[in-house]
């Protein structure tokens, strides 16, 4: 093999590892993120159009499944080759429309919304999931945390009424079994609102486990539950 032949190998043996390193690349947990609708429409931060299906129910959506370290990191946009292919969860597409909906304008049908998740996040799990059990596995975590209904037998619910913060994360650790990350923002008169709940997931996207690391709650000690 001639020398330059060579290093031109060399060099795409290299570029070929770093490609696999970035597919399988290693993370420690997922958060499993839940949006309230009601928080997400009600502030200035960004706009809010219903899907094309209609107005969703009232009640916490999936934001997301995400990996992360445990020193508060998490990797991004791990594979550009892994596109998201809706062919391979049309079965699913019903029920995510109810249980994952979009809120982004202009109204659409959640296309965008899944394939953002899916590339930005999802392909960092590949090495434990594909994208059909990616979504698979989001749909299931919801199922078993059921935070409306967790926070309704609590006495707690979205009637634009404040609670107290501990409360809000005593009623979904009763119901889980995990203390929650709460995420909180700000509606037009500047009033700390529950936006989005958190709880941590292992590795194989089955269940529910202590957080490593909770994120950031941006929130007061009393918080408004706002209607939807």
């Amino acid at each position: 093999m001639k020398p330059n032949s060579c290093s031109i190998f060399i060099k795409l043996l290299v570029l070929q590892y770093l490609s696999v390193l970035c597919v399988s690349q290693d993370f420690d947990f997922f958060y499993f993120v839940q949006q309230w609708p009601g928080a997400y429409c009600d502030t200035k931060q960004h706009s809010c159009c219903y899907p094309k299906t209609g107005k969703p129910a009232a009640d916490f959506g999936i934001h997301g499944l995400w990996p992360n370290y445990r020193d508060g990191g998490y990797p991004s946009n791990c594979d550009p080759n892994s596109r998201f292919d809706r062919s391979e969860i049309s079965d699913l597409i019903g029920t995510l429309e109810k249980e994952w909906p979009t809120l982004s304008c202009p109204s659409n049908d959640g296309t965008k919304f899944w394939t953002h998740e899916w590339v930005k996040h999802g392909t960092c799990s590949e090495s434990e999931l594909d994208q059909r059990e990616y979504f698979q596995a989001a749909l299931k975590l919801k199922q078993k945390a059921n935070f409306l209904q967790a926070l309704t037998n609590a006495g707690i619910k979205p009637n634009d009424e404040f609670y107290e913060l501990q409360d809000i994360e005593d009623a979904i650790k009763e119901a889980v079994g995990f203390t929650p990350g709460i995420e909180c923002n700000t509606d037009s008169s500047r009033n700390s609102q529950l936006y989005q709940i958190y709880l941590c997931v292992d590795t194989s996207g089955s269940d529910f486990i202590k957080c490593p690391l909770l994120p950031s709650s941006r929130c007061g000690s009393s918080i408004q539950f706002p209607k939807f």
